[in-house]
């Protein structure tokens, strides 16, 4: 069974307050972009996951792909399967590509093997795995709340805008993007900023992960600004990674300094 886990970039994030259990509380809206992996699941004697593509740090027991079998495993008689992962969205990018593999194998084994499950049981499931996993189950623009899994509905339609995503080679872990962040509560939430024009969001449209990002990584910074400087009706980096992106009215021709970057363009849905 073939799928294809795409990506999502976030407009505004706001890290707004860090909870006991030592995760944080933000406001996003997560918008799924068209940038995949490929992700083949097929009947096997026996378990196996592989990869291809860019490398996965780490053990393939590990992988979130292999753990979402694990985890539908240990409730329902899903026999042994063969995955494998080709990859395609870079890791450490703020695009959530890890995440949205492991909530496409949730879709595809429940598909596959007629599980039965519901949206908010897969939705159950992906929060075991990771904070924006849950996201992926329906992967269509929603705004997001507490660690990124409580979600509501938002009227944000980029219907017809092209989106150039520019990855600089550079993985941000999530821990070290945290690690500079400062909580905080918006004078205004971004749900209300979310619903005036586009062409007002970069006065006012924010990802608090730029504050200590920018500083250390300056390269974040100068692509932002070229993004602007080529026509970006509003441009940000996503989530806690690396990844600028750039929204524009038309396609455009890469620049020549994103030659050496990982760099993707297409139709927002």
């Amino acid at each position: 069974m073939l799928s294809f886990p795409t990506c999502k970039i976030n407009l505004g994030l706001r890290i707004t307050e860090k909870r006991t259990d030592g995760f944080h509380n933000l406001q996003s809206c997560f918008y799924p972009v068209g940038w995949g992996d490929v992700l083949d699941i097929v009947p096997s004697d026996t378990f196996d996951f592989s990869n291809s593509g860019l490398p996965i740090p780490g053990n393939a027991t590990d992988n979130l792909c292999a753990r979402a079998y694990e985890l539908l495993r240990r409730d329902f008689d899903v026999p042994p399967v063969q995955i494998h992962l080709h990859k395609i969205i870079p890791i450490g990018a703020g695009l959530g590509g890890g995440s949205a593999d492991a909530a496409f194998t949730l879709k595809a084994l429940n598909e596959r093997f007629s599980l039965g499950l519901s949206i908010a049981q897969l939705e159950d499931y992906a929060r075991l795995l990771g904070s924006d996993c849950a996201f992926f189950i329906q992967n269509r623009p929603l705004y997001c709340t507490e660690k990124g899994d409580v979600f509501s509905e938002i009227a944000v339609d980029l219907t017809g805008y092209y989106i150039l995503l520019v990855y600089p080679n550079l993985a941000i872990s999530t821990a070290e993007a945290y690690a500079g962040v400062k909580p905080h509560q918006p004078e205004q939430a971004l749900l209300d900023q979310l619903q005036a024009p586009i062409t007002s969001w970069r006065n006012t449209i924010h990802n608090d992960f730029e504050d200590s990002l920018f500083p250390k990584y300056p390269i974040l910074r100068q692509i932002k600004d070229q993004l602007y400087k080529i026509g970006a009706v509003y441009t940000s980096m996503s989530g806690s990674g690396s990844t600028v992106y750039g929204i524009f009215n038309a396609p455009i021709v890469t620049p020549n300094q994103f030659q050496n970057y990982n760099v993707w363009q297409g139709k927002l849905m």
